[in-house]
């Protein structure tokens, strides 16, 4: 784990050892663009708590699922818009509550 910088990072070592996978599997992952763990200077990997999540739910999909590395990016890709979109509505959601306050307020 990283030091100095307020968030928890990861060395591919410390992952592949606590998800049971081999570390040429992180590799894959960051080739196929599943993950995208950052970098040191050195080109050392390292993994943050989001990168964690990210791999917890490629496991989850591929070991307990079935599904295969094309597929799992296709979800990964919708569940990001699904989140993107959902930010959207509640944007829109505010902006329609305030502009009703602001009509009630005209109203009286």
């Amino acid at each position: 784990m990283a030091k100095g910088t307020g968030r928890a990072y990861y060395m591919i070592s410390v992952v592949a050892q606590r998800y049971n996978i081999h570390p040429q599997t992180l590799r894959l992952y960051e080739r196929e663009g599943l993950l995208k763990p950052s970098r040191t200077d050195g080109n050392t990997r390292l993994y943050s708590d989001e990168d964690l999540e990210r791999l917890e739910t490629i496991l989850s999909l591929t070991r307990d699922l079935g599904v295969n590395l094309a597929g799992v990016e296709i979800i990964l890709n919708m569940r990001q818009r699904i989140e993107q979109m959902q930010g959207e509505v509640n944007e829109f959601m505010q902006y329609v509550k305030r502009e009703m306050v602001k009509g009630l307020g005209d109203w009286e």
